[in-house]
C-alpha cells in the first residue's frame, strides 16, 4: 500500500475522534464549574455572591444527579432513533445554554432548575460517543478511540483553574456564560465535521474499506423499546460493571482531595497539584488500555478474549488503592492512587467497548445509556457510604477497599458469564414479549423491595446521614435508594408479559 492511500485511511475517523474529546473536555468543564466555584457563590450578596448554604448546594447537585441518572435510557434510544449528530447537537447546545444560565440566575431554585437541565442534556455524551466509535472505527480499534476521547474526563477536570481565572477577573456569572459559550463554538466544528462514514463527502474508498473491515453490514434501525433490551442476558455484565465500578472514579473524583489533606496532612494547594498529576496518570490509562486490546485483537486474538485479558490486567492492579492507603510512604502512596484511576480509566475504554461488541450500533445509545444510569446509581450512593465510614472510622479506609475490589468482582462476573467469548446480540431477530421473562421479574421484585428498604432506612435515620455526608450526599443516596425502586419496577415492567412482539419496522434514519 502506498503511503499516500496509507494516510488517507487513517485520517477522517482520528479527526472525528478528536472532536470527541474536545465535547468530554468541554462536558466535564461544564460539570465542574459549580464545585470549583462553590466559595465564591457561598459569599454574602454584598460580596457579590448568592450566600448559598451547604442545604442549599446539596439541592443543586441532587438536581444534576438525580437528572445524569435518570434520563441516559430515554436519551440513548433517542439517539438511536434520530442519529448521533442531530442528537449530540441538540444535546450540547442544551448543556451549553444551561450552563451559561448559571450566571444568569440569582436564586437557589433558578441553580436547582439549570443544574437539572444541565445534568439532563449531559447524559446524552456517553451514549452519543460510544454510538460515534462503533460507526467510525473498526472493531480493532474502538477501545483506543474510547480511550482516546474518555481521557478528555481529566482534561476537564485539570482545566478547573481556567474556570476560577474566569471568575477572579470578570465574575463568576462571566465564568460560566464563557465555558457556556465554548461549547456553542465545538458545535460549529461539529455541524461542519461530522457524517456518517458513508456519506463524509472527505472520506477515502480506502479509510470506508478499513472502518468496515469485521463489522457486520450495515442495517436500518429496528423498532425495540429499550426496556426489552433488559431480556438479553447478555446486558447485565456490563450493567452490573458500571453499577460496582463507577462509584470507585467518583470516589476518587469528589473524596481524593479531602485524603490528601486530612489524612495525609497536604494543604489544599498542594493537593490540587497532586490531584492534577493522578488525573494526568488517569488520562495516559485511558488511552493505553484501549490500545491495549486493540493491539491484541490484531495480533488475531478473538475480541472477547482481548477485551477480558486487558480488563483482567488492570482489575488486577486495582488493589493498589489498599496499598496506597496503608502505605507509610507518601511518594509511593500518590503513585499508587496514580496508577488505580489509570487502570480505571483503562477499565472504563475497554467496559464502554465491549458493548458496542456485544450489540450492534443501532442499539447501542440507549445499552449505554442504561450503564449510565447503573453507574449513576452506583456513583449516588459512594458519597454516602464514604461518609458514614468516615464518620463511624474516622477514616476514609473501607472506601479504599472497595475501590481495590470492586473490578476483580466485575471481571469475575465477566468471565463466569461468558466464559472467555463475546457472541454478538442479533436484535433483528426479534424477541417474543408475548411471554413473561421470568428471571427479569424475580430481578426486580428483589430490587425494588431492597430499595424501599433503603429508602426506610435512610428515611429513618436522616438526621444521622445528613450529619455524616452532609444534605448533598443524605439527599443523593435517597434519591440512589428510591432509583432502585424505580428500576425494579421497570424491570418488573420489561419481564412482564405484553400483547404483541416487538416489532422490527424499519425506522427512518
Amino acid at each position: 500500500m502506498v503511503a499516500g492511500d496509507a494516510a488517507a485511511r487513517g485520517r477522517q475517523r482520528w479527526l472525528v475522534c478528536a472532536l470527541l474529546f474536545a465535547a468530554t473536555t468541554i462536558n466535564y468543564i461544564d460539570r465542574n464549574a459549580l464545585s470549583v466555584l462553590k466559595t465564591r457563590l457561598q459569599q454574602p450578596f454584598e460580596g457579590g455572591g448568592l450566600a448559598l448554604t451547604d442545604a442549599d448546594y446539596g439541592w443543586i447537585t441532587f438536581a444534576f444527579t438525580a437528572a445524569y441518572a435518570a434520563f441516559p435510557p430515554l436519551i440513548g434510544a433517542a439517539i438511536d432513533r434520530f442519529g448521533v449528530k442531530r442528537s449530540l447537537s441538540v444535546a450540547l447546545v442544551l448543556w451549553s445554554l444551561a450552563s451559561a444560565a448559571h450566571g444568569l440566575v440569582s436564586t437557589v431554585l433558578g441553580l436547582v432548575l439549570v443544574r437539572f437541565l444541565l445534568g439532563m442534556a449531559e447524559a446524552a455524551h456517553f451514549p452519543a460517543a460510544i454510538k460515534t466509535v462503533a460507526m467510525w472505527f473498526p472493531q480493532q480499534e474502538r477501545a483506543l478511540a474510547t480511550g482516546l476521547f474518555n481521557a478528555g474526563t481529566a482534561l476537564g477536570i485539570m482545566a478547573s483553574p481556567v474556570t476560577v481565572w474566569l471568575a477572579l477577573t470578570y465574575g463568576w456569572q462571566a465564568a460560566f456564560v464563557a465555558i457556556g459559550a465554548a461549547g456553542l463554538v465545538w458545535l460549529v466544528f461539529w455541524q461542519r465535521g461530522f457524517h456518517a462514514p458513508q456519506q463524509h463527502p472527505g472520506l477515502s474508498a480506502a479509510e470506508l474499506a478499513h472502518i468496515r473491515a469485521g463489522q457486520p453490514p450495515a442495517t436500518e434501525a429496528v423498532r425495540l423499546p429499550w426496556t426489552a433490551l433488559l431480556r438479553y442476558r447478555e446486558i447485565w455484565p456490563f450493567l452490573l460493571a458500571k453499577l460496582l465500578t463507577d462509584p470507585v472514579w467518583w470516589f476518587f473524583l469528589f473524596w481524593l482531595p479531602s485524603y490528601l489533606e486530612r489524612e495525609r496532612g497536604q494543604n489544599p494547594l498542594k493537593s490540587a497539584g497532586l490531584v492534577a498529576v493522578i488525573y494526568l496518570g488517569s488520562s495516559v490509562g485511558s488511552i493505553f488500555g484501549g490500545w491495549l486490546s486493540g493491539h491484541l485483537t490484531q495480533r488475531g486474538w478473538p475480541v472477547g478474549r482481548a477485551r477480558l485479558t486487558t480488563m483482567g490486567l488492570f482489575a488486577a492492579c486495582m488493589p493498589a488503592s489498599l496499598l496506597a492507603y496503608w502505605s507509610d510512604s507518601f511518594a509511593l502512596c500518590v503513585a499508587l492512587i496514580t496508577l488505580a484511576t489509570a487502570c480505571h480509566q483503562a477499565w472504563s475504554a475497554n467496559l464502554l467497548t465491549s458493548a458496542t461488541d456485544l450489540f450492534p450500533t443501532k442499539v447501542s445509545g440507549a445499552v449505554i445509556g442504561l450503564g449510565a444510569t447503573a453507574g449513576g446509581i452506583g456513583g449516588m450512593f459512594i458519597a454516602l457510604l464514604t461518609a458514614l465510614t468516615v464518620q463511624w472510622t474516622g477514616t476514609q479506609q473501607w472506601a479504599f477497599v472497595y475501590a481495590g475490589l470492586m473490578h476483580l468482582t466485575s471481571l469475575a462476573i465477566f468471565v463466569l458469564w461468558f466464559r472467555g467469548g463475546f457472541e454478538r446480540v442479533d436484535v433483528d431477530a426479534g424477541l417474543d414479549l408475548t411471554r413473561a421473562h421470568r428471571p427479569l421479574l424475580t430481578a426486580g421484585s428483589l430490587v425494588a423491595v431492597l430499595g424501599l428498604l433503603l429508602v426506610g432506612l435512610i428515611t429513618a435515620h436522616w438526621e444521622a446521614c445528613v450529619a455524616a455526608a452532609r444534605f448533598s450526599g443524605a439527599a443523593q443516596a435517597l434519591t440512589a435508594a428510591a432509583g432502585l425502586g424505580l428500576i425494579g419496577a421497570l424491570l418488573t415492567y420489561a419481564g412482564r408479559a405484553h400483547g404483541q412482539p416487538a416489532s422490527l419496522a424499519p425506522l427512518h434514519p
